[in-house]
């Protein structure tokens, strides 16, 4: 018996190996990459509503471009006006009637410690550095937005997280602010992929020369494909689903599929079409129901994942510039 359980357990390990969605695109020892992580929000929620006018400057001061910016577009205030953001940050930082005060403390005590999300950020630029070794690694800032903001990406090619967007699904506040089903992705777990994703989207923009459904599905896809490679995280989370979401996808792939070719929407180039099947939402309208939001995403990581795994000659820098969306359709060999 004891035998037996030995061979059974080599068994399913190479099965493991075997069945790993992703094949093996980087050395395994690579020199790390640093994520620098800048804690605006910190600096930000210390001013002393006394001397806010002494702290506005300071923070200009010690953040000259990030403030700007952070001013105009998070929180939609004239960066100049110092005198009117001298008497708005004290209230806003202690408003309690839109809950910002709560929210801003609880950012402090749920990220006092961000050692989680540095290192998955160090390892997915590490990686990225591997592939792209002439490519700025973006700084990451965090701030507090008033529920305005997740994750920006700045003229200097820097980055940003509003955190107060990442305090978990069921944080009360959000009910006010969000759909219900834009809860799923407004957890601490969620920053890595966002900002990866958010970092390869600016990174890569669309250039293929037109923008079917096909074309378009296939550059989201591609793009998601890669950050899953670049972090060491569940296929799910990198695509803002649930578990659940990901199996009904799984289970129901023919299908979707086949639906998609039935109503010939492959080739079609309506921006309603486009929305409802890339867009966030409560569902996919195109299919059902029942199907998650964002399915042509899905679909299009599904087709660049099949073609890879029949193209072992083909790198992640062949795939991300290759905008020949037919071309990769055909030679994918895709057949849910």
């Amino acid at each position: 018996m004891k035998e037996f359980r030995i061979i059974l357990l080599a068994l399913v390990s190479l099965l493991t190996i075997a069945c790993q969605p992703h094949r093996q695109y980087f050395p395994r020892s690579l020199e790390e990459q640093q994520v620098r992580i800048i804690r605006f929000d910190s600096a930000l929620l210390a001013i002393r509503s006394d001397h806010s006018a002494e702290d506005v400057r300071a923070l200009y001061a010690s953040y000259p471009e990030f403030m700007s910016g952070y001013v105009e577009r998070a929180l939609g205030v004239n960066a100049r006006d110092t005198d009117y953001l001298a008497e708005a940050l004290p209230l806003f930082i202690s408003d309690t009637l839109y809950g910002f005060s709560k929210t801003n403390q609880l950012v402090l005590s749920t990220f006092a410690n961000m050692s989680r999300t540095q290192r998955e950020l160090n390892h997915a630029f590490t990686r990225f550095h591997y592939l792209y070794p002439d490519l700025y690694i973006p700084q990451l800032y965090t701030f507090v937005s008033g529920f305005n903001a997740s994750v920006l990406f700045l003229d200097d090619g820097d980055m940003a997280v509003g955190l107060d967007m990442y305090l978990g699904s069921d944080y009360p506040y959000y009910n006010q602010v969000v759909y219900n089903y834009q809860k799923q992705t407004m957890r601490p777990e969620c920053i890595p992929a966002d900002v990866v994703s958010g970092y390869l989207f600016a990174a890569f923009p669309y250039a293929a020369t037109k923008s079917r459904l096909i074309d378009n599905m296939l550059y989201r896809g591609k793009l998601m494909y890669v950050c899953a490679c670049l972090l060491d995280e569940p296929d799910y989370e990198v695509m803002g689903y649930t578990r659940e979401q990901w199996q009904w996808c799984e289970k129901n792939e023919r299908q979707v599929w086949n639906r998609i070719m039935d109503k010939r929407d492959l080739f079609k180039t309506d921006q309603m079409l486009l929305t409802s099947y890339l867009n966030d939402a409560p569902f996919t309208s195109e299919i059902s129901q029942e199907a998650p939001p964002r399915i042509g995403t899905w679909i299009g990581w599904r087709i660049a994942q099949s073609y890879m795994e029949h193209h072992p000659e083909v790198t992640l820098q062949d795939l991300i510039t290759n905008h020949d969306a037919e071309q990769i359709l055909r030679d994918s060999y895709y057949k849910p």
